[in-house]
């Protein structure tokens, strides 16, 4: 099912946690609409959005963890196909976006390491450094928060950026995918696209 990736030669992807939003956060940045569901999993295979006439494109690949209805066998087997997916591609990835629900993350996180499992979050974000893809945390649904300076010191401390949060603010991205609320990201993705001296590129976040 990962076959079918279009012949681009800059790409940024999505990853993260099933039902984090992840379609949500690609339709705000692209304008386009994509399969999206209150049930985790909605998304099996990965969705890329491309233009005609770039060598560029956005890809948001399927949620992994917890799925609805999904034998354990295959969630296994999607998270095996992202990991090829994003080794495969890694020259061509610039920015790796780890997205996470926000008021959910902390918990989720903690009590996977209280079960001696390193979390899904925490390993994709190190699993991106290792090819040689510095990640950038879209932290979704900040609706939700109350405490938001708190809770972003606390997901930073997670994956291992020493708090205060603001220190990282190109790689950490508060956002509201539903609410249009994407600004955050943007900087950090024209921030990494100058750096890839991709400037060209700037259109597709401004």
């Amino acid at each position: 099912m990962f076959e079918d990736r279009p012949d681009r030669d800059a790409e940024v992807v999505l990853v993260g946690r099933s039902n984090v939003g992840k379609s949500t956060l690609m339709r705000e940045l692209t304008g386009h609409d994509f399969s999206t569901g209150g049930k985790p999993g909605v998304t099996r295979q990965p969705n890329h959005f491309d233009w005609a006439s770039e060598g560029f494109m956005f890809t948001d690949l399927p949620g992994f963890g917890f799925m609805s209805g999904v034998e354990e066998e295959q969630r296994e087997q999607i998270k095996t196909d992202i990991v090829r997916y994003l080794e495969d591609n890694a020259d061509s990835i610039l920015a790796g976006v780890v997205v996470m629900d926000g008021k959910a993350a902390v918990d989720i996180i903690d009590r996977h390491a209280e079960r001696g499992n390193v979390p899904h979050d925490v390993e994709m974000f190190g699993f991106l450094e290792d090819v040689g893809v510095e990640p950038i945390v879209a932290v979704n649904k900040t609706d939700k928060i109350d405490d938001l300076d708190e809770r972003l010191d606390a997901i930073c401390d997670r994956l291992g950026l020493y708090p205060p949060w603001q220190q990282w603010s190109d790689r950490v991205a508060p956002v509201c995918a539903k609410r249009g609320d994407v600004e955050a990201l943007e900087d950090c993705l024209r921030t990494r696209f100058h750096d890839h001296n991709r400037d060209d590129l700037l259109k597709f976040v401004s």
